[in-house]
């Protein structure tokens, strides 16, 4: 086996996985040296092959079994590099329990990857969730340099014990070169310098506004690059590697925008960017046809790139041959892959990497500890598999919980007599996390471990003041999650391909209807496409016509409340009220005090399309829950692919009354 470009040992029971093509073969030159850059993106805390929400073994994820396949692609080069691409810290309930632990807990996340030797890390959006103090607390206990360029705290903003000039102390810098001896084919050794620097979306201090407001200021990705990049060339860095924490979207560049990775990849003197932040898989078809990105070779504007996934599903791997000419070294020859680990994990996580288990095995451990103590009952079964289609009880407790702490924040104030609305999403609903997505907790006593199932995000609570037109557009921006049908047409797909199941918000306390014939407001990620349709019919408060002139309280959790999901229609109301707590805590209360029983009722559908049938995806599990969605006339048709099943709506008839008695009460 050649000692570059090959990586035979990610193996996976019986299956190979492609190899990197072998770099050396097609251009032999002894003074050539080759260089492999092994990347890893938005891992979210997932360490161990396990599965926290619905607690059970979760086959082909976690930094446990990436670090395997890290350790083998390293024995098969010479000269190796690992960085990890941000969005590490947060995402489930291993992270989230340090958040609310003592302070100066060891990190999990951060102590498994000190064990897994990075060589430098970047920041993504969602390490800020628990805010500065918290984020400086677990960075301190990183053996690996981390690098943001994209994001400044401010100076006058208080994170962390000042020093004796007075300032605080941020210990991330936009760049870090890192000096490595490295070994040319002929055996010769090589004084290498790297340069690495970090971006993330700008959006971050809008998404986390409520810890970052007036202490953070955020860069347009590009132009932090401009500004960056000739700096680590000027420290005489041979080679620049950036950690994007952003997509690969729009090939044109635009002021302050998210997915920038195209762009970026033009800036001068850039020679290899890691992506992420969209949890998909580059090189790969996924990003077939985009301008500036060739998704079988692996480039954006011709420059190598790699997206490995999430959650530790993929390792990047790029492979560099670095030529000495004009002294200087240049990038001769490149080859990239994304490579899906972790296959095998049925026999369970001793596969892994031993050293990163034993790293977090205590921690581990409290968590399930944690998440598996009660905290109320349900007599009905809290599913998601229908919620893109029908009412869903566990949306509705979700809402319900909402509403109930909204009203209990706004008494004796001004705003106590206006009407509660409260919007809420399906956060486990398939979509890119395949069928194994759901939430699906039966009946019975509801634990700790069933609230991280129904909010798995760090969000907390807020109560927005909108006008009624506002509330209607936040209505079709949701349902842009819909294709449009033709009236009559026979099995046309229900879902727009790439709609997040988590940007489906229904807003309860309305009862409305979605026609699906006409054309959507806005696109899959909010963008307005005709400011003038509208598929929202027939929308009734308290049964009678919504005033689009009326003023409502919404109660929405806070990535809405600063316009995250490209509900933009936000900016048209008031912040009044911001919680705390985390919407699962709030639900934990809602359980122990109201037993989710109040709050609004009512319900939402598609307006009836004589002789049309539409086609979704759900998974197997859902068989058992047909009777659960009466409301809608649903029969299954086969296999959908990807673990999925096919099942098919008929919308000739839809049932007006989709209101329904929650089942939920508090555990005594």
């Amino acid at each position: 086996m050649g000692r570059v470009g090959l990586i035979d040992g990610l193996r996976h029971g019986s299956r190979v996985v492609a190899p990197v093509p072998d770099l050396r073969s097609a251009d032999p030159a002894p003074g050539d040296l080759d260089l492999r850059i092994l990347a890893t993106t938005d891992l979210h805390a997932h360490v161990l092959p396990h599965d926290y929400a619905a607690d059970r073994p979760a086959p082909g994820i976690g930094l446990a079994l990436t670090a395997g396949a890290i350790a083998r692609a390293r024995t098969a080069a010479r000269n190796v590099l690992l960085f990890d691409n941000g969005d590490f810290l947060t995402g489930n309930p291993l992270g989230e329990a340090v958040a609310a632990g003592a302070p100066g807990a060891e990190h999990p996340m951060v102590a498994a990857m000190n064990v897994a030797g990075y060589d430098a890390v970047a920041l993504g959006n969602h390490e800020f969730n628990h805010g500065l103090p918290f984020l400086i607390g677990a960075l301190a206990q990183a053996r690996f340099p981390l690098v943001a360029a994209s994001l400044t705290v401010l100076d006058s903003a208080p994170v962390r014990r000042r020093g004796r000039a007075g300032r605080p102390r941020w210990p991330v810098p936009p760049f870090v070169i890192l000096d490595r001896q490295m070994q040319d084919r002929g055996g010769r050794w090589h004084a290498l310098r790297i340069g690495v620097a970090g971006f993330l979306p700008p959006q971050t201090v809008q998404w986390d506004a409520r810890h970052l407001r007036g202490r953070v200021a955020a860069q347009d990705i590009v132009a932090a690059a401009r500004d960056v990049v000739p700096r680590l060339r000027a420290a005489g860095a041979d080679v620049v590697v950036v950690l994007c924490h952003s997509g690969i979207g729009a090939a044109e560049h635009a002021e302050g925008m998210e997915n920038a990775a195209v762009p970026l990849a033009s800036v001068p003197g850039i020679d290899v960017l890691v992506t992420g932040h969209n949890h998909l898989v580059f090189p790969g078809p996924d990003f077939a046809g985009k301008a500036g990105v060739d998704a079988t070779l692996g480039t954006i504007a011709g420059k190598p790139a790699v997206m490995a996934g999430a959650n530790g599903s993929h390792l990047g791997v790029i492979d560099l041959v670095l030529r000495r000419a004009d002294g200087r070294w240049r990038v001769a020859r490149h080859a990239v892959a994304a490579h899906r680990v972790g296959a095998d994990v049925g026999h369970g996580p001793t596969r892994g990497d031993r050293a990163v288990i034993a790293a977090v095995a205590s921690a581990h451990a409290a968590t399930l500890a944690h998440l598996r103590a009660p905290v109320g009952r349900s007599d009905v079964a809290l599913h998601t598999h229908f919620a893109l289609v029908a009412p869903c009880a566990a949306v509705g407790l979700i809402a319900r919980a909402q509403a109930a702490e909204v009203r209990r924040a706004l008494q004796g104030t001004a705003h106590a007599g206006l009407p509660v609305l409260s919007a809420a999403a399906p956060f486990r609903a398939g979509g890119r996390g395949g069928p194994g997505n759901y939430t699906d907790i039966p009946a019975g006593v509801l634990t700790r471990r069933s609230l991280a199932d129904l909010c798995p995000y760090p969000n907390t609570l807020a109560a927005i003041r909108l006008p009624g037109h506002a509330v209607l557009d936040w209505l079709e921006r949701s349902a842009a999650a819909f294709t449009c049908v033709a009236p009559g047409a026979q099995d046309a797909a229900l879902l727009v391909p790439g709609f997040a199941p988590y940007n489906f918000d229904t807003v309860h306390g309305l009862t409305y209807r979605i026609a699906l014939d006409a054309p959507p407001r806005h696109d899959r990620d909010g963008q307005v496409l005709d400011p003038a349709a509208s598929r929202v019919r027939d929308v009734r408060l308290d049964g009678r016509p919504f005033d689009p002139d009326c003023e409502v309280i919404l109660a929405a959790n806070s990535y809405r409340a600063s316009g995250g999901g490209g509900y933009a229609a936000v900016l048209a109301g008031t912040v009044l009220w911001e919680g705390s707590d985390l919407i699962r805590d709030v639900l934990a209360r809602h359980l122990a005090t109201d037993g989710g029983a109040d709050g609004p009722a009512g319900g939402w559908g598609f307006a009836p399309l004589p002789g049309t049938t539409v086609l979704f995806p759900a998974p197997p599990a859902a068989r058992a829950h047909m009777s659960a969605v009466a409301t809608a006339a649903i029969e299954p048709v086969g296999e959908g692919g990807d673990g999925f099943l096919l099942f098919r709506l008929h919308l000739s008839r839809q049932v007006d009354d989709h209101a329904s008695k929650s089942g939920i009460s508090p555990l005594f």
